[in-house]
């Protein structure tokens, strides 16, 4: 399944709620779906019922639903069955369905809404080589012990099809290909054979970077910190964990630059595979329900490799095979304040 957030502009402001592809451009509503469902089964407050166990939140539905793949897979069963009676919306006008062709008020907002806490990965080991070769710098031994991380806000995340702001204090901005993975539910100490169960989905993860703020920062062995908190991009879409069966995804990744491609790279080229990340993390440590990990930067998937860098007004596109296309417009430098 492709989940998204789908966003609709209105009179009364910007309204996001959870939806899923049925199609490559037909949206279900989950939360008015599950309303016109109560409704159709006279249920007393049907609509407070739907904001109960099919909220319009994907990171609400998350926290409540430990097994929320099989709940949206049971969504879209009560789809063809309402659709087949004739049934297209609540008994107040509001459509569960519609297709994106005909309503250019939608676009596709941040595919999970809120996250609990924001890890990148760092697992990519002909990435990691570049970037220790052109500092000079051997690989460090800790690196092929465990899968390190930072850690950035959750606050900072822009969608597709948004414009990639460009900070005042660097001349030097930088697009990374990575995927993402979304944690579906609570544990610790999850050993790796256990560890896919957690996975809720994977989505498109560009990890903006200013290469001459971080350099300066990680010189004295903190950071990175301005060099990224500014902006993260993801989406466009979530895919369940199911579609590759709880294992471990082997996805084609590239990158292109104003339709020339960049960067090439399969998600497979790791030295960690998600299982091991998810059990080290949790060592001692809970992981929760939208909690959000970046896989790092695949291999050759940033300009600071390819000595290449993006400027004002170019088209950033990061694409990996099942999810989709991450399409966004690199802005001017922001003057000084």
């Amino acid at each position: 399944m492709k989940i998204c957030n789908y966003k609709r502009e209105t009179a009364l402001g910007t309204f996001q709620r959870l939806g899923i592809f049925y199609n490559s451009s037909t949206i279900i509503d989950v939360n008015l779906l599950w309303q016109a469902l109560y409704e159709e089964q006279n249920h007393f407050g049907a609509k407070e019922k739907a904001a109960r166990f099919a909220p319009a939140s994907l990171s609400e539905l998350l926290k409540i639903n430990d097994n929320s793949i099989e709940f949206l897979k049971e969504t879209i069963g009560v789809f063809e069955d309402l659709t087949k009676k004739g049934m297209l919306h609540t008994k107040d006008k509001g459509y569960f369905s519609f297709d994106m062709k005909d309503d250019k008020s939608v676009k596709l907002g941040i595919p999970i809404d809120k996250m609990n806490s924001y890890r990148d990965f760092y697992i990519h080991e002909k990435h990691v080589k570049k970037g220790f070769e052109k500092r000079q710098e051997p690989m460090p031994e800790a690196w092929y012990e465990m899968p390190v991380f930072y850690k950035g806000p959750t606050t900072s995340f822009i969608p597709t099809d948004e414009l990639i702001p460009w900070p005042s204090f660097t001349k030097k901005l930088d697009y990374e290909l990575e995927l993402g993975a979304i944690i579906g539910k609570q544990g610790t100490n999850i050993p790796e054979e256990k560890a896919y169960d957690y996975i809720f989905g994977y989505t498109i993860l560009n990890d903006i970077s200013a290469r001459d703020i971080q350099k300066k920062e990680m010189s004295v062995r903190l950071g990175p910190a301005k060099g990224k908190d500014f902006c993260s991009i993801i989406g466009p879409v979530i895919v369940t964990a199911d579609e590759f069966k709880f294992k471990e995804p082997d996805l084609l990744m590239t990158a292109r630059i104003n339709e020339q491609e960049w960067s090439r790279g399969k998600s497979s080229d790791a030295n960690f595979t998600w299982a091991q990340i998810i059990a080290h993390l949790s060592k001692e440590e809970w992981i929760y329900p939208t909690d959000f990990l970046g896989s790092g930067t695949v291999g050759t998937g940033c300009g600071l490799e390819l000595d290449k860098w993006i400027q004002p007004g170019d088209i950033v596109e990061l694409e990996i095979e099942k999810i989709g296309i991450l399409k966004n417009i690199v802005g001017t430098p922001n003057k000084e304040a």
